[in-house]
C-alpha cells in the first residue's frame, strides 16, 4: 500500500465511523466543570482515598517510579510478593501472581495454558482481553451463547482435544449480569476441563466481604478453577491478578509471554492496591454499600438491579446513547456509553457504575438526572 493509499484508507475509515455515530475521541476528564462520576470503575471510591494515596506514595518513595525490569530479571519486589500473598489469602486461593494490567493477566493465563491440543470454550460476551487471548493461544476456540451452560457441556462432551478451558466472567462488563459460575464449574469438573473466571467486576463488590462470586459459591481455591482480576477497579490502582494453585502460578512464570517480557507492576500501583485491600478487609460494608447504591441508580434508570456495580441501559442506537451522555453531562453527571463494536450483542447502551462513597445527596442528584437522560430518549 502506497503512502497516498494509506492516507486515503484512514480517511475513509474515519468518514465511515463518523457517518455511523461511532467515532471515539479522547478528552481530559480533569478539565472543565466537575461532574459527579458514574462512568469510572473506582467502585469503592478508594482511588483518591488519602490512605491509598499515601500507600502509593510510600511505595514510590521506597522503590522508585517503576519496577525497573521484567519480574524475572530484577523487577520482582518484596512489595509484589506481599501483595500477592495478601490477595490470595483474602480471596481464598493458595497463590496469586500480579501483572502490569488486567488485560495482560487474561492474555497470560489463556496463552500459557492452551496449545494445539486444547479446546477453548468461550462465552459470547467475554471481555476483549480473553478474545484476544484465544486468538494468540493456537487452540481451537468455540464461542457459545451467553450464559448457556448446556451448550458448554455439549461442546466439552464431544471434544477431541486432551485439555479444555472454559472462559467466563463472574460479572460481565457490558450488561452487568452474573455468570452461572457454579454450573460452569460443575460442567468443567465433569468433563475434565478448567474454568477461567474473570472476577474483574466482582472483586470488592460481590461475595462475602467483596471476595468475589467464586468465593460466594465455594469455588475459590479449587485446582480446576482459576480466577483473574484487576487492581484498577475496586482496589483503586492499576494492574492485573491471577489467583490459582501454586502449580499454575509456576507455569505462568515460565510460559506466559505477557508476564515474562513485560516490566513488573509499578511500585506505586502495588502499594496503593495493597492499602486498598487492607481497607476493604477492615471495612467490609463498602461492598454492600456499592450494591445498595447500584440498586438506587438502577431504579432511576428503569432497569433491574445489577449483580455488581455495572448498570446497562439499552438505547435505540449510538446517536441516542451519545445524546443521553450529553444530557447527563449538561446536568452535572458523567456517565458512559457502549457502542458497537464494543458491545457483544451489537446494541448501544448507556453504561454507568455505582460507587460506594457517593452520598445520599449525590445519589438523589444522579437519580434525577438519569431519569431525565433516559426519558429524553424514550419520551
Amino acid at each position: 500500500m502506497s503512502p497516498s493509499n494509506f492516507v486515503s484508507w484512514l480517511a475513509a475509515q474515519a468518514a465511515e465511523r463518523e457517518a455511523q455515530g461511532l467515532t471515539r475521541r479522547l478528552a481530559d476528564s480533569d478539565r472543565g466543570e466537575p461532574l459527579l462520576d458514574l462512568a469510572g470503575n473506582d467502585y469503592l471510591g478508594l482511588a483518591r482515598d488519602p490512605r491509598v494515596v499515601a500507600g502509593a506514595v510510600a511505595a514510590a518513595q521506597a522503590y522508585g517510579a517503576g519496577a525497573g525490569a521484567s519480574r524475572l530479571v530484577s523487577g520482582t519486589l518484596s512489595l509484589h510478593t506481599e501483595l500477592e500473598r495478601a490477595m490470595a489469602a483474602f480471596i481464598g486461593f493458595p497463590s496469586a501472581l500480579v501483572f502490569s494490567s488486567g488485560y495482560h493477566a487474561n492474555l497470560s493465563v489463556v496463552q500459557a495454558l492452551a496449545d494445539q491440543d486444547t479446546l477453548v470454550v468461550s462465552d459470547a460476551h467475554i471481555h476483549a482481553s480473553m478474545i484476544d487471548a484465544g486468538r494468540l493461544a493456537r487452540a481451537q476456540v468455540i464461542v457459545i451463547p451467553h450464559n448457556d451452560v448446556a451448550a458448554v457441556e455439549r461442546v466439552l462432551a464431544r471434544r477431541d482435544q486432551r485439555r479444555a478451558l472454559v472462559l467466563a466472567e463472574t460479572i460481565y462488563s457490558v450488561l452487568g449480569d452474573a455468570g452461572p459460575v457454579a454450573e460452569l464449574a460443575a460442567a468443567a469438573a465433569a468433563y475434565d476441563a478448567v474454568l477461567i473466571a474473570d472476577e474483574a467486576h466482582a472483586l470488592g463488590v460481590a461475595g462475602p466481604g467483596g471476595r468475589g462470586l467464586l468465593a460466594a459459591h465455594g469455588l475459590a481455591g479449587r485446582p480446576e478453577v482459576i480466577a483473574t482480576g484487576t487492581l484498577s477497579k475496586s482496589f483503586g490502582a492499576q494492574g492485573g491478578l491471577v489467583l490459582c494453585v501454586p502449580a499454575v502460578r509456576e507455569h505462568l512464570i515460565n510460559r506466559a509471554r505477557p508476564f515474562i517480557y513485560d516490566t513488573g507492576l509499578a511500585p506505586a500501583a502495588a502499594g496503593g492496591a495493597l492499602t486498598a485491600l487492607q481497607i476493604l478487609a477492615a471495612e467490609p460494608g463498602l461492598s454492600s454499600q456499592v450494591r445498595s447504591n447500584a440498586a438506587v441508580l438502577a431504579d432511576a434508570a428503569g432497569v433491574a438491579a445489577p449483580a455488581g456495580a455495572v448498570l446497562s441501559v439499552p438505547m435505540p442506537g449510538p446517536r441516542e446513547a451519545l445524546a443521553g451522555v450529553a444530557t447527563a453531562a449538561g446536568h452535572g453527571l458523567r456517565i458512559g456509553c457502549f457502542r458497537p463494536p464494543s458491545t457483544p450483542d451489537g446494541r448501544s447502551r448507556l453504561r454507568l457504575t455505582a460507587h460506594a462513597h457517593h452520598t445520599d445527596e449525590e445519589l438523589a442528584l444522579a437519580a434525577k438526572v438519569l431519569r431525565r437522560a433516559v426519558s429524553g430518549v424514550f419520551g
